[in-house]
């Protein structure tokens, strides 16, 4: 997240939103809000699951496709690899925006 974004900020909680989709000219796009339940916030939701769902069905599609048994031509395996590399790069862009939602973590004190 950039400066100019991180100085919206209000009251020391981040609501700014890094969206599962590209915004204009193929660049990450945010939701800037205070409400984790508007309308684009529930859509953020149902998209981020339904890409961490799509990814765990492509594994498992992946998974008997990339045996020495499976023979695959150089072709196939392009195009599985293409899938696997599309669908991590979604599930990162979900963890990076999960994670910037997490609030700060406190390293611990002393204990009194």
């Amino acid at each position: 997240m950039n400066d100019r974004v991180r100085a919206l900020d209000v009251d020391g909680r981040s609501h700014v939103r890094l969206l599962p989709w590209k915004g204009p000219e193929g660049k990450p796009a945010h939701l800037i809000t205070d409400d984790a339940s508007s309308p684009l916030s529930l859509l953020a939701d149902r998209v981020e699951s339904q890409q961490i769902n799509n990814a765990a069905v492509i594994v498992e599609l992946a998974r008997p496709m990339v045996t020495p048994e499976a023979q695959l031509t150089a072709d196939e395996l392009c195009w599985i690899c293409g899938r696997l590399i599309e669908s991590l790069t979604e599930v990162l862009n979900v963890a990076e925006s999960r994670a910037q939602r997490i609030p700060a973590y406190e390293e611990p004190g002393e204990y009194r």
